[in-house]
């Protein structure tokens, strides 16, 4: 999916961005406050969740490759982060605690498609996992989720 930088200030929005980097998606609509972060390794889940969550009213910034999420994270700038558990080069775990280490503040929910919850618990009990959701999840619950979390 490509479609050309589109900036409307008549609407408060911009449509998506995408670049041939690992970051694929700027996604923004002024309307709401809330920015999220969104880390997940497959394309067509930050594409449908990113967009699903701009149409809510959410500022969403995407990643497809953990490794340059972190590199390219700005502590104090997200309300929320999105990470996929089960990613190649670092898993969803790994990633919140060298991003917790830059931003103590960021609320961080786990998203994974496995069963992997009880065992998260086993390999990390001394880390809180908190916010967990199970794919596959509608849009409706997703963003529900997040609003919840975010109050």
């Amino acid at each position: 999916m490509t479609r050309p930088p589109v900036n409307d200030d008549k609407v408060g929005r911009s449509s998506v961005i995408e670049s041939t980097g690992s970051q694929k998606e700027k996604i923004t609509n002024r309307a709401f406050s809330k920015t999220v972060l969104l880390i997940d390794d497959e394309l067509d889940v930050t594409t449908v969740f990113g967009l699903g969550l701009q149409d809510e009213g959410f500022d969403v910034y995407t990643y497809n490759d953990p490794l340059e999420a972190l590199s390219q994270f700005k502590p104090n700038f997200y309300d929320l982060l999105l990470i996929d558990i089960n990613m190649p080069k670092m898993n969803g775990i790994d990633l919140s605690i060298k991003i917790s280490e830059l931003d103590t503040n960021v609320k961080i929910c786990f998203i994974t498609a496995g069963d992997t919850n009880i065992v998260l618990r086993e390999l990390y009990p001394t880390r809180s996992i908190g916010c967990y959701i199970k794919k596959p999840v509608t849009i409706e619950s997703l963003v529900r989720r997040i609003k919840a979390e975010l109050e």
